[in-house]
């Protein structure tokens, strides 16, 4: 017995969606497609997926600021000191307000071997 497979968004649907959403990927663009359809949020959002155009929202702290990883920090101090792999990671177990202090410090420094003039 073959089993018939239900369509939840006809082709027209799919492509008038995706071409909403890749001209403008705001949650209110889902929203209304979501009530245009009568579909859930969530059943728009997995369209949206399957269809490898959807954009996950990125995480913002209280700052309103996308956070960066410690370890990007460490590694971008690592960078300009010429430090070795192992002092690298030795850096990733300090604060990471302490580390980004030093790397801001470090990117409006003067090199130390730069000419006076």
């Amino acid at each position: 017995m073959a089993t018939v497979k239900t369509v939840n968004y006809s082709d027209a649907q799919t492509a008038e969606l995706v071409a909403a959403y890749v001209a403008t990927p705001t949650t209110e663009t889902v929203e209304t497609f979501a009530k245009k359809f009568g579909k859930t949020v969530k059943s728009v959002v997995a369209k949206l997926s399957r269809e490898n155009v959807y954009q996950k929202k990125l995480y913002v702290n209280k700052f309103r600021t996308v956070p960066v990883a410690k370890d990007t920090v460490a590694d971008a101090i690592g960078k300009v000191l010429n430090l070795t792999e192992a002092e690298t990671t030795s850096l990733t177990k300090a604060n990471k307000t302490a580390l980004e202090k030093v790397f801001n410090a470090l990117a409006n420094s003067v090199p130390a071997n730069a000419e006076t003039e």
